[in-house]
C-alpha cells in the first residue's frame, strides 16, 4: 500500500513522541510508571503506641493497601525515632529512599521538617499539629479543643465528687489546647466542678503517669482526661488498679478509641475517648499528594463538622451521652465556640 511521504513522516513523529512520553515521568523506570510513595517519621512514639503515631500509621497502612503498595522503598513506610535527636537523621533517610511524601508526626519535628523541606524542595512534606511555612510544606491542624470541651462536658456528667483532672504529656501550645478545651467543657455543665491539672513533663513515662494518676485519684478527683501519649497508659494502670478495689474511678482517652486500655476483668474504667483522627488525616493528604494536589504552603484543618476530631462514648450513661450530643450539635452549627488558648 502506498503511504504519501508526509502522512508517513507524522506517522513516525507520533510514534516516537509516544516512545518518549512513556519512558519520562516521576522516577519511572522503562516504560513502568511507579506510584506515588509516602512514610511519616514518629515523634518519638512507636507506631503501636495505642495513641497519635498508631493513629497516623494506620491511616497511612490504609492508604497504602487502597492503592496496592506494599510496605517498603517503592510503597509506604516509617521511621521510629527514638529521641528528637533522631528527627532529621530519619527525614534524610525516607529523602534518601526517594518517598515522593514525608509525613512528621507532631508539633516536634517542626524545626527539622522546616530546615529539610528548604534543601529538598522537591518532595511533599507534611507537619501534623503545627504550621510550618514552605511552598513543599502542608501543615495540619486539628480544633481538639471542640473533642476536648466534650470530654469536659462528659467528666462534669459523669463525676461524684465535683472534682476532675487533666494529665498532660510536654506542656506546649498543641497540649493547652486539649487542657483550655477541656476546662470550658467542664464549667459549661457546672462551674463548680475543680479541674486540677497536672503536666507529667513526657509522653513516653508510663510510670510516672501511674504515680500522678493515682495520686490525683487518692485528691478525689474521680475522672482524669489525659492528652500525655504513652504517659497516659499510666493513667489507666492507676485506674484499673483502683477500681478492682471497688472504688468507682474513669479514664478519658486521647487520640485514638483508649476503650480497650480500660478493660480488666469485670469492668472498664475508660469513660469516652476524645479521637483525633490523625489517620483520616494522613490518609487524606497522601490521596492528594498522588492526584498531584498536595496542598504545599497551606493550612489544613480538621474539626467536629469535617469529623477530624470526635468524641467516642465507651461507658458513658445515656443521659450523660445525650447531654454531649447536644453540646456538639451547638458546636457544629457554629452556635457555641470553644476557645483554644
Amino acid at each position: 500500500m502506498h503511504i504519501n511521504k508526509k502522512i508517513a513522516s507524522a506517522i513516525a513523529a507520533t510514534l516516537m513522541l509516544g516512545t518518549v512520553l512513556v519512558g519520562c515521568g516521576n522516577g519511572n523506570s522503562g516504560s513502568e510508571k511507579v506510584k506515588h510513595t509516602a512514610a511519616l517519621v514518629t515523634d518519638g512514639g512507636s507506631i503501636d503506641d495505642k495513641s497519635f503515631n498508631q493513629s497516623a500509621w494506620e491511616g497511612l497502612e490504609a492508604w497504602g493497601k487502597e492503592n496496592k503498595l506494599e510496605k517498603g522503598v517503592n510503597g509506604y513506610n516509617y521511621a521510629q525515632s527514638n529521641s528528637d535527636a533522631d528527627f532529621t537523621p530519619n527525614i534524610n533517610k525516607l529523602i534518601k529512599a526517594k518517598y515522593s511524601t514525608i509525613f512528621g508526626i507532631g508539633y516536634k519535628l517542626a524545626p527539622a521538617i522546616k530546615k529539610t523541606a528548604k534543601q529538598n524542595p522537591k518532595t511533599n512534606f507534611v507537619i501534623i499539629d503545627d504550621v510550618v511555612s514552605g511552598k513543599n510544606v502542608a501543615s495540619v491542624t486539628f480544633k481538639s479543643e471542640q473533642s476536648s470541651f466534650l470530654a469536659g462536658v462528659a467528666a462534669a456528667e459523669t463525676t461524684k465528687t465535683n472534682k476532675v483532672g487533666f494529665l498532660g504529656g510536654v506542656k506546649s501550645d498543641v497540649i493547652t489546647t486539649f487542657e483550655k478545651g477541656f476546662i470550658q467543657g467542664v464549667h459549661a455543665v457546672n462551674p463548680k466542678i475543680t479541674v486540677d491539672v497536672k503536666y507529667a513533663g513526657s509522653f513516653t513515662k508510663a510510670d510516672l503517669g501511674q504515680s500522678m494518676a493515682t495520686a490525683m485519684y487518692n485528691n478525689g478527683e474521680d475522672v482524669i482526661f489525659h492528652a500525655a501519649g504513652g504517659t497516659g497508659a499510666g493513667a489507666f494502670t492507676a485506674a484499673k488498679n483502683l477500681a478492682k478495689n471497688g472504688k468507682k474511678v474513669w479514664v478519658i482517652g486521647v487520640d485514638q478509641d483508649q476503650k480497650a486500655d480500660g478493660a480488666y476483668k469485670g469492668g472498664n474504667v475508660t469513660l469516652a475517648s476524645a479521637v483525633k483522627e490523625v489517620g483520616n488525616a494522613a490518609k487524606d493528604i497522601a490521596n492528594k499528594a498522588m492526584k498531584d494536589k498536595f496542598p504545599g504552603g497551606k493550612v489544613v484543618t480538621y474539626d467536629l463538622k469535617s469529623k477530624g476530631v470526635d468524641l467516642v462514648n465507651d461507658n458513658m450513661s445515656d443521659s450523660a451521652w445525650k447531654v454531649v450530643q447536644q453540646y456538639e450539635q451547638k458546636i457544629i452549627k457554629g452556635d457555641l465556640t470553644v476557645k483554644a488558648k
